[in-house]
This record gives structure tokens, sequence and C-alpha cells, in this order.
């Protein structure tokens, strides 16, 4: 489904926790800096919007490839968007009067419906490289923060319920898959 508007790709499927491999290991390093890397780029930016989502990692749209993509507010409420090929994630002291973590609700379009309590660092940093192999870099706090650590961690094949203990994650999962007893694809 082609969107109008802010992001000129294809909306593609949301991968479901536990529906397809590629959600549950490591995605491979891109290798090919091409005008397909382009497209799943633009791709995944309309798959997060159409999802009403604000980050999203290859594996999330069934491509293994180290990518995600953000459009997510920081601690100012200033729009962070942008995307990395082959991120490596730093988590980065605080500023003056910052905490060094917080803990806030966190969801994921994979596990689509619930959202669960999860401590991620105030302020990080992603470096990698843009669909051409140029240096980029995104830092950022708050909500935007907890974004670049969510989707590395899709990367690294974590999903955030991952990182709950047992109970919770279990009981999340569940009310993701609903009566029928199975998430949607």
């Amino acid at each position: 489904m082609r969107l109008p508007g802010r992001y000129d790709g294809v909306a593609r499927p949301i991968v479901t926790y536990g529906s397809d491999p590629v959600l549950h290991h490591p995605c491979a390093p891109v290798t090919v800096f091409d005008r397909g890397l382009r497209h799943l780029v633009l791709d995944m930016f309309a798959s997060m919007a159409a999802a009403d989502g604000v980050g999203l990692a290859a594996n999330q749209i069934g491509v293994d490839a180290r990518v995600f993509v953000i459009d997510c507010p920081d601690a100012e409420g200033e729009d962070v968007v942008g995307y990395a090929v082959n991120p490596t994630l730093t988590v980065l002291e605080p500023g003056e009067g910052e905490p060094a973590v917080e803990l806030t609700e966190e969801g994921c379009l994979s596990v689509p419906g619930p959202y669960a309590e999860l401590e991620r660092a105030f302020r990080a940093r992603v470096d990698g490289v843009d669909v051409h192999g140029d240096p980029v870099s995104i830092e950022a706090t708050g909500m935007a923060a907890r974004c670049l650590q969510h989707e590395v961690d899709h990367l690294e094949g974590i999903v955030y319920v991952d990182r709950l203990d047992e109970p919770v994650r279990e009981r999340l999962l569940a009310e993701a898959a609903g009566p029928e007893g199975e998430l949607p694809a």
C-alpha cells in the first residue's frame, strides 16, 4: 500500500512475535549500498507510518538487514527523524539535571496492543551509515533515546518483551494474541 504524504514508500506487513525467525536472531550487516537499500528505507518509513509506529527495524518487515528508521519525539518534544544502516548503540552519560535511566511504558509493533514498563537509558546515540555508506549519527533523549535502544535491540534479535520477567512477558504475549490465541500476521 502506497501512502500519500510524508513517506514515499510502500507499506509492508509487520512481522509479529514468534511468527518469523527473522525477528529472533541478529540481523545481517548491510554490504550492498544500492537502489534496493534506498527503497527498503523508504518502505520502512511508510510501513512505520501505516502502523502508527515511532520506529521500525528491517526484520519487523521480514528483511534480515541491520537497518532501522525512527520518527519519534525526544525529551523536549522535538521530532527525531532519521535512519541508520549497520548502527552501533552508545548509552551516553546524562546531561546536567537529567536522569541516567527512565522507567516508562514501552510497546512494539511486533507485539500489537500491550505495553509494559521497561527501564532504558535516558540519553543514547547510534552511529552508522546512510544508504550511500556515508557516516550518520543520531543522538537523542527521552522517548527517542528509548526508540534508538529498542530498534537496535531488534537488530540483535531482541524484542522488548524478551527483557521482561517471564510472567509479565507471557501475560503480554497472551494479551497481544487476543481470544483467538494467535498474534495477528
